[in-house]
C-alpha cells in the first residue's frame, strides 16, 4: 500500500475517485460497521448503513477550539437513568485502558490530570470508582441537531473455521492489503478532509477507483494482495467484514485472529436492505441472522447478492489472545463496556453514559461505557455500536440491537466544552 501526498495530483485523483466512489471516512481496526441493518434511505455522499430511518444525521465538523460544544448540554448525575444503580468497579478497567490510549490523542493533555489521578488511585484499598467519577468529571447530555435520542446498535467478533491452505471446505480467501492500492491523504492540503481518505490504483498515470468486490473476485488470486487464510463459508466472510475483526479456527485446533488493515475505498451498501427491497425479506427479518438464513436458503444467489456491496475490506493476521479486538484508540475493547463513537461528536477514550434497552426488548440498559472504537456506519453525535464480545451468544445479541437510546460525555474540568 502507497500513501500520496502531493498538491499537483490532488485534482485528478478526487475527480477520479469521485466519479465513482465519494470519499469517506475511513473505518479503524477492530472495528467493524454495525451488524447489517434493515433499509432506510442512505445520504448520498455517505457510508451507509442506515439502520432505521429514526438514525439522526451526521453532524458538521467539529469548530477548531470547541469541538463539543454545539452537541453537548451540561447536566447532574441525577440526571443518569440507573447511574446509582450501575457497577462502576466493572468499567473501571476499561476506563483505566482508555487512560492508555488517550495519551496520543490531540486531546490527550486535557485527560492527563485525571488520568494520573486514576493509575494513582487504580488498586488501592477502599478505592470508589463512583466518589472518583462524580469528583473529577462531570456529565454533559449529547444532542443531535438539539435531539436527545439516537441509535444504538450491536457488533462483536465472530469466530470463523479456516485453513493456511485451499482445501476441500475452506476455499473462501482471506486477503491482505494489496500491493497496489492506493491511500490519497488530502489533509496537508484540506485540513477540512482530515479524517478522509480517497483509495485508488494507477493506471499508466492515472489513478482510478479501486477495484470493487464484484471485480475482485473476478480477479481472484491475480489480485496483488497476499492470502492469509482460507475460510468455510462465504457469508460468514462477509460479516467478518462487517464486523472488522475476528477469530478463526484452524483445522490443527490453534487460533489466529484478524483485524481491519484496509478498504477498497466504496461506500458500503446494506445486502439486508437489497433483500427487503426485493421483497425477500420483511423489514424485521433484514438483521444478521434473517440474512444468514435466506443464504442458507439461496446458495446459487448468494455472491449476487454479496456484489451487491461493493465496499470490500482487507485484513491483518495478529497473534490470538484473551484480550478483546484492539479497537481505533489503539486498546483492546471490553465486552459490553466498549462502544463505537462518531470522534467528530465524541472524543475517543472519553466515559460515556449509555442509556437504552437489551435487543428487542423494552428492559433497560443503562451503564457506563468506554468510547474506544470507530466505524465507517456510525454518524451522528447521539450515535453508538455496542460491544458485546466474542463468539455465537455475543453475535445473537449483535444482530438484534437496533434500539433507541441516550448518551452523556463525562468530561474532566479541562475538556469541558466553552
Amino acid at each position: 500500500m502507497r500513501k500520496i501526498q502531493a498538491a499537483a495530483l490532488f485534482a485528478a485523483i478526487f475527480l477520479a475517485a469521485c466519479g465513482t466512489t465519494p470519499p469517506t471516512s475511513e473505518p479503524t481496526p477492530g472495528c467493524k460497521p454495525c451488524a447489517e441493518c434493515p433499509p432506510c434511505p442512505p445520504p448520498a455522499a455517505t457510508k451507509p448503513p442506515g439502520p432505521s430511518p429514526a438514525q439522526p444525521p451526521a453532524p458538521p465538523a467539529p469548530v477548531e477550539g470547541a469541538p463539543l460544544a454545539r452537541t453537548l448540554k451540561a447536566a447532574k448525575w441525577a440526571d443518569l437513568p440507573g447511574w446509582a444503580d450501575d457497577d462502576l468497579a466493572v468499567a473501571w478497567p476499561a476506563f483505566i485502558a482508555s487512560c492508555r490510549g488517550v495519551a496520543s490523542k490531540p486531546h490527550g493533555p486535557s485527560w492527563k490530570r485525571v488520568c494520573d489521578l486514576a493509575r494513582t488511585a487504580d488498586g488501592k484499598p477502599g478505592h470508589d470508582a463512583r466518589r472518583f467519577f462524580e469528583t473529577y468529571l462531570k456529565p454533559y447530555a449529547i444532542l443531535g441537531d438539539g435531539n436527545p435520542s439516537g441509535l444504538v446498535t450491536g457488533y462483536y467478533e465472530p469466530l470463523l473455521r479456516g485453513s493456511r491452505t485451499r482445501a476441500n471446505g475452506f476455499e473462501q480467501p482471506v486477503r491482505g492489503v494489496p500491493d497496489d492500492l492506493l491511500t490519497v491523504d488530502l489533509s496537508a492540503i484540506f485540513p477540512e478532509l482530515k479524517d478522509k481518505r480517497v483509495r485508488g490504483r494507477l493506471v499508466g498515470n492515472k489513478v482510478v477507483p479501486y477495484w470493487s468486490r464484484s471485480e475482485i473476485a473476478a480477479r481472484g488470486d491475480k489480485l496483488p494482495a497476499p492470502t492469509l487464510l482460507y475460510v468455510d463459508d462465504a457469508v460468514e466472510l462477509f460479516f467478518l467484514q462487517v464486523q472488522g475483526s475476528g477469530r478463526v479456527k484452524l483445522a490443527d485446533g490453534t487460533m489466529t485472529r484478524l483485524n481491519y488493515a484496509d478498504q477498497n475505498g466504496y461506500p458500503y451498501q446494506s445486502i439486508g436492505r437489497v433483500l427487503v427491497d426485493r421483497g425477500e425479506l420483511k423489514l424485521e427479518e433484514a438483521s444478521m441472522q434473517g440474512i444468514q438464513a435466506w443464504a442458507r436458503a439461496n446458495p446459487g444467489r448468494l455472491d449476487e447478492l454479496l456484489n451487491a456491496n461493493p465496499s470490500y475490506v482487507f485484513f491483518r493476521e495478529v497473534p490470538n489472545s484473551k484480550d478483546g479486538p484492539i479497537g481505533a484508540l489503539g486498546v483492546p475493547l471490553t465486552n459490553e463496556r466498549s462502544i463505537a463513537i462518531d470522534p467528530r461528536s465524541v472524543p475517543l477514550g472519553a466515559p460515556v453514559y449509555l442509556a437504552t434497552t437489551r435487543p428487542n426488548s423494552g428492559k433497560p440498559l443503562n451503564r457506563l461505557m468506554l468510547a474506544q472504537d470507530t466505524g465507517s456506519a456510525i454518524k451522528g453525535a447521539v450515535r453508538a455500536d455496542f460491544f458485546w464480545g466474542f463468539g455465537k451468544e455475543a453475535g445473537e445479541q449483535a444482530g438484534r440491537m437496533k434500539q433507541a437510546g441516550r448518551m452523556w460525555l463525562l468530561l474532566p474540568p479541562e475538556a469541558a466544552p466553552k
